[in-house]
This record gives C-alpha cells, structure tokens and sequence, in this order.
C-alpha cells in the first residue's frame, strides 16, 4: 500500500499535538482524520474504515492499551501507540494488547512517518486470486500462504498486519529457523534489544491463535541459539 492510498485515524487528547500530527502527516501524502479520545474515535469508526490508527496511550476515559484491546476483538487495522518516554511496561502491555507497533513521546516527526509507512508495507496485498492455495496445516489450524489467512475450521482468524507479515516470513521456509535479528530486519524496524524484544512479544501473541499449548508450542518452535521456527505437520 502506498501512503498516497492510506487514511490514517489520529487518537490523541492533546490537540496541539493531535494537529501538528495531522498537518505532518498531511503534508507527507495522508489523508488523515483525528479524534480527541476513544469515545470519538469509536464513532468515527461507526462510518469509516481506515488503514492504519496512531494511537496515544495516556488519555482520559479509556487508555489506548484498553481501547487497542477493544478493537482487536473486532478489527485487524493496524496500530501504532504513542507512549511515554521510558514507560517500558507501557510498550509491552501495548504490544501484547494487538498493537503493531510503539514510538516513543517525545519523537521526531519523521521517525513517526518512516513507522507508518514500515507497518504499511505489511499490510498483505489482496487482489492475488490462486485457484490452488498453498496450505500448511498447524493441527487443527490451516494457513492460505497465498492469501496470507489463517483458519480454524470454518471460522477465519484475525491477524494483525505484524502477524501476517511473520507467518509470510516463517512460511516461506518452514522447519528452518529464523533469527530475532532478521525478524526484526524482515519487519522493517530499527535494530537493537528493544526491537527484538518487541518481536518476542508479537511471536507470544501468534502462538496464542496457533497453539493448543502456548506455553510449550509444537508449531511456532523456540530453537535455542539460532531463533523460531515454524514446523507445520
């Protein structure tokens, strides 16, 4: 997806910097709406769809952790979080709550704008159309490589962008391992622990959809020294 085709949903109660956002990212190619807390964010999602929702943390009302759960449970846009400097836990709740991805307040508006259009090129393609899928079969879940969808039975299961994007890269080379580092790099994000640790956090949320057993996972593997690896029957 191009930054020219994406709208974008600005959540934050400070206006000042809910509009210097706006105006920045407009200026880059968005087009962008805001809303000043989750109560009219939710309304405004009522009527429009959007490709991507920056999302700050710290808000009256409903936090954005709590609103970022509340719409995992019923959408798969992705989301970026705006947290507090040093609020680590902040970060991670947000991670394991289906956010994509956090930057941390204060930021660069440009590092802002590279986020957003890393988490954009993830987002899978849909016009591809294959009359015979490829399907690797996690137990009693089936993954359309493909189509980039997960199934369980009848019933389709969500996937965030992020999680589309690391079942794309263990699927293209099943039963072989995949570093933290080259994970971090196939996502588009900076190097370093933080990033890592970010990945450690999305891989525990997949193997949450995948695995009968999270805790001791027999399709989405730990390989000790070398990564994860996805292990399909």
């Amino acid at each position: 997806m191009s930054q020219n085709d994406a709208h974008l949903l600005i959540v934050d109660d400070d206006e000042r910097i809910r509009k210097l956002i706006q105006q920045f990212l407009s200026r880059n190619g968005f087009w962008c709406t805001s809303a000043r807390d989750a109560e009219h964010a939710r309304r405004l999602l009522e009527g429009l769809d959007f490709d991507l929702i920056v999302l700050d943390v710290m808000m009256p009302g409903d936090d954005g952790i709590t609103f970022t759960k509340e719409l995992r449970k019923s959408r798969d846009t992705p989301i970026l979080l705006l947290t507090a400097k040093g609020e680590s836990s902040d970060r991670i709740s947000g991670l394991e709550a289906g956010a994509d991805d956090y930057l941390p307040k204060p930021f660069e508006p440009k590092e802002l704008l590279l986020r957003i259009n890393a988490i954009l090129r993830r987002v899978p393609a849909t016009e591809e159309v294959v009359e015979t899928p490829k399907v690797l079969t996690l137990g009693d879940i089936r993954y359309d490589i493909e189509r980039g969808e997960m199934w369980q039975g009848e019933d389709l299961i969500r996937l965030t962008a992020t999680e589309v994007a690391l079942m794309r890269i263990f699927s293209s080379q099943p039963g072989e391992p995949v570093s933290r580092s080259k994970l971090v790099e196939d996502l588009g994000r900076d190097k370093g622990q933080a990033q890592e640790r970010a990945v450690d956090v999305q891989i525990t949320r997949l193997r949450r959809k995948i695995e009968a057993d999270p805790k001791q996972p027999r399709y989405l593997q730990t390989v000790r020294g070398a990564g994860y690896m996805l292990a399909p029957d």
